[in-house]
């Protein structure tokens, strides 16, 4: 069974690698592995060395506590009601919407925005 902190790190790999733009198999040539590892670290199926997790920190141009932010709110996260899923930057669709919604020019986003907080008020 894998350990919650290993999923936390997977997760937290998957997601600055979104961020960054770059494909399992970039981060693996990056850190000199098969991207099937990455894979598996994603997914948390196996545990990331401390030397191997300072390579992949490197690779993504963060610092190794980023891998761990949030761990502790992990729990709270879990039973609470909010509508927002607790794992929110680990979704593709949603890095893939923010993505999006960075690249409309300023004046146009701001309508938008405007809109989307309209809509949510309405539902």
């Amino acid at each position: 069974m894998t350990h919650p902190v290993d999923m936390h790190v997977g997760r937290r790999i998957r997601h600055r690698r979104w961020l960054k733009g770059m494909t399992q198999q970039q981060l693996a040539e990056c850190v000199g592995i098969k991207f099937q590892q990455i894979q598996k670290y994603e997914t948390g199926a196996n545990r990331v060395s401390a030397s191997r997790l300072w390579d992949i920190a490197t690779a993504l141009e963060v610092e190794i506590s980023f891998f761990f932010e949030g761990i502790e709110s992990q729990e709270t996260d879990a039973s609470s009601k909010e509508s927002v899923p607790a794992d929110l930057m680990g979704d593709k669709e949603a890095l893939d919407l923010v993505r999006s919604y960075y690249s409309i020019p300023e004046n146009q986003r701001r309508r938008l925005f405007e809109l989307a907080r309209v809509l949510s008020d309405v539902a």
